[in-house]
């Protein structure tokens, strides 16, 4: 990376949407007091034995702040529509003065720049400009080969790519620039988030695919290849699950919790089972929980809430204290909401989707197969000769 200068540089990036409230806020106001009221919040950040609680900024500020401090920081708070915690903006600070946004003129006030004007109105040129050097078109390329990944699917590439673009090094960093990129991408609705996995949008693809950032190379090409066979072979196991004999489907699941780290687990017999197909024991901690599962093959059907209430009621009878149900289908808003119902055993439900995640995560009726890829590594490449001889 010699010679060039460095990408991703902004460490706690934050969402566009809260730096354009904050920036709207700032403008006219004097660079020094947003100094000072960053300063006078991080003199009071507390211990990790006795933190300070900064989730109520209509309580704290008018307790910890005074002056100018209090009235800027109120300021924030109401303009910002509750938005902007005040205890949070030290990013946002750094990524509009970092990119010029807002910049001091003679008497040190904030005013808006050229592409500050941009960024606030949400021009394409300001955005893409800032998206390619904070390293946001590259995440996006990433997850555009896969179908869904989990943050940790995606750390391999984005540290590689921040190791050849930008002067991080440590794997927090890595971490957490990861993290708050996707985040960014989440709020612009180019990203879509289903619980813990990740997969870009359709908007996210137009996008991209407007930029001009996707290039075709063989690297690229194998990986789309290869998520485009796993997406197939996802759908198929899909198919042959909903094919299966109702008890084979059983055996299935038993063989899941095993891999899972359930012991001594049995299916019941057809007769007498209370609706229970299932039956284990896992260990938490010191504590050994004994566990009853409920199986519906259907496919095309949502799962309500009497089985819930059924299962429920068969957790005494197998000397359970929690219990599972999993289909092949969706689950219901009224099941959902009794799964959690307060005081009551708790009742885990796994949708289609999940089983298949969960079947494929602990290879169950599926094989993982290697690829190797040779890659020549530009970073060595890209050393002058005073690093060789160090």
């Amino acid at each position: 990376m010699s010679g060039k200068s460095p990408k991703v540089r902004m460490p706690l990036f934050p969402t566009y949407r809260k730096a354009r409230a904050l920036m709207r806020v700032l403008e006219g106001e004097k660079r020094a007091d947003t100094i000072h009221l960053i300063n006078s919040i991080k003199n009071q950040t507390g211990t990790p034995k006795n933190p300070v609680n900064w989730t109520e900024p209509d309580k704290w500020i008018p307790e910890r702040l005074k002056g100018r401090d209090r009235e800027l920081a109120s300021e924030i708070w109401s303009a910002t529509k509750n938005l902007v915690n005040p205890r949070h903006i030290y990013g946002a600070y750094l990524f509009i003065n970092g990119y010029e946004l807002l910049l001091q003129n003679g008497e040190g006030v904030y005013q808006l720049t050229e592409t500050g004007h941009k960024f606030l109105k949400g021009e394409t040129e300001a955005i893409r400009m800032i998206d390619e050097s904070e390293g946001l078109l590259q995440l996006l390329n990433i997850l555009s080969t896969k179908q869904k990944a989990m943050r940790g699917d995606l750390l391999p590439e984005w540290s590689e790519y921040l190791l050849e673009v930008s002067n991080f090094k440590s794997s927090s960093t890595f971490n957490d620039t990861l993290r708050r990129r996707v985040s960014n991408l989440i709020d612009r609705k180019l990203v879509d988030r289903k619980g813990n996995t990740y997969s870009i949008s359709p908007e996210g693809i137009a996008y991209l695919e407007s930029s001009n950032f996707v290039s075709s190379s063989p690297r690229r090409d194998t990986l789309k290849a290869v998520e485009a066979f796993n997406v197939s072979q996802r759908t198929e196991l899909q198919d042959r699950l909903a094919k299966m004999d109702p008890y084979a489907f059983e055996h299935l699941i038993k063989e899941l919790l095993e891999a899972m780290g359930y012991d001594d687990v049995t299916v019941t017999k057809a007769a007498g089972d209370k609706g229970v197909d299932v039956v284990g024991t896992i260990q938490f901690g010191i504590t050994t929980v004994r566990e009853v599962v409920q199986v519906k093959r259907t496919p095309n059907s949502a799962l309500g809430r009497p089985l819930v209430d059924q299962l429920r009621g068969a957790l005494h009878y197998h000397q359970a204290i929690q219990g599972t149900i999993i289909t092949l289908g969706r689950v219901a808003k009224g099941a959902q909401d009794a799964a959690v119902f307060q005081g009551a055993a708790p009742i885990t439900l796994i949708d289609g989707e999940k089983l298949l995640d969960l079947l494929i995560e602990h290879e169950v009726a599926v094989k993982k197969r290697s690829i190797v890829m040779w890659e020549v590594d530009s970073e060595f490449f890209s050393k002058d000769a005073e690093e060789i001889l160090d």
